[in-house]
């Protein structure tokens, strides 16, 4: 059995797929098939695309009223107000809107002004959500599903080549992992996790067998005025980036949690570590001081079989 590599390039980052198999046709049919659903989710959900269904879902938004959802859409959502309620509100999917005001491109602060007219269209709460149907009745708000999507495709493409007879590999997504099973001799996937501010540096080596491991951080799309660094992890109350974690990194079953805990985690700023903690996931984090915590700082190396 032999280890075959598919980098590529989706969800605006790198990515690839690497896969154990027999033949390199078998894994070439297993990999084509994730690739084409992590595709689909792409041109189904990006806000970036008018052609998208989220794009049809903001179009009535804007305007306020009502849609009909497919059952896909309609369990990411019913996830989505898990999340909300979870977090005490802080995992917002409304709050993409704010990066209107943020230019991560640019050295410049938005007007808080600008920021707090975006915030009184954030919110769950305003509008109404009863499957199959969505409702807007405040005009003008938009959806964001960048922090549920990414990981879920994670899931599903690892889930899409177990399906085709492959039981050892990993799907990577932009650092967000799923492991579809040990290496082909048993030993697990070792998998390192960048340092927020020193790019070439690892703050820990993890050994996985199984489960998922995702991140959050100003790690690239940030931008550092006065000494002080701006992420894009935003705080839907304030509409300012969160200040007190610089990332987090959580290990879980399945990437879609560990995404959104890890997102969490950095929203809940000082009481992030506790959160984080009380959640009972191997976690790491770093706050904007360079404290290094959590549950996966022992020295050496972590190995885990999650699941």
């Amino acid at each position: 059995m032999k280890l075959y590599r598919f980098p590529f390039n989706a969800m605006g980052t790198a990515c690839e797929i690497q896969l154990y198999a027999a033949t390199e046709t078998k894994a070439g049919r297993a990999v084509d098939a994730a690739i084409a659903d992590v595709q689909r989710l792409e041109s189904f959900y990006s806000r970036y695309r008018e052609s998208s269904f989220l794009s049809e879902i903001n179009r009535v938004a804007a305007k306020g009223g009502s849609i009909i959802v497919d059952n896909e859409t309609a369990g990411l959502l019913d996830y989505a107000e898990t999340c909300y309620r979870e977090s005490d509100e802080l995992f917002d999917i409304t709050s993409g809107i704010l990066h209107h005001a943020w230019n991560f491109k640019s050295d410049q602060l938005p007007d808080e002004a600008v920021i707090q007219g975006l915030l009184d269209r954030v919110g769950w709460h305003k509008l109404r959500w009863a499957s199959p149907i969505l409702k807007f009745p405040l005009p003008g708000m938009e959806l964001d599903l960048g922090g549920v999507v990414k990981e879920y495709a994670v899931d599903r493409a690892a889930t899409i080549c177990w399906n085709r007879g492959i039981q050892h590999g990993m799907v990577n997504l932009g650092g967000d992992i799923k492991i579809i099973g040990p290496h082909a001799d048993g030993s697990p996937w070792r998998i390192g996790i960048r340092h927020p501010r020193y790019p070439d540096t690892l703050l820990q080596t993890l050994e996985l067998y199984s489960g998922a491991l995702a991140s959050s951080g100003d790690y690239e799309r940030c931008i550092t005025i006065n000494s002080i660094r701006y992420g894009h992890v935003l705080n839907p109350k304030t509409g300012w980036p969160a200040r007190r974690m610089a990332a987090v990194s959580v290990v879980g079953d399945f990437c879609v949690i560990a995404g959104s805990a890890s997102t969490i985690g950095m929203l809940k700023e000082h009481q992030g570590k506790d959160w984080l903690e009380d959640l009972g996931l191997p976690h790491l984090w770093v706050d904007v001081d360079g404290h290094i915590g959590g549950s996966l700082t022992e020295e050496g190396e972590n190995v885990l079989e999650i699941g």
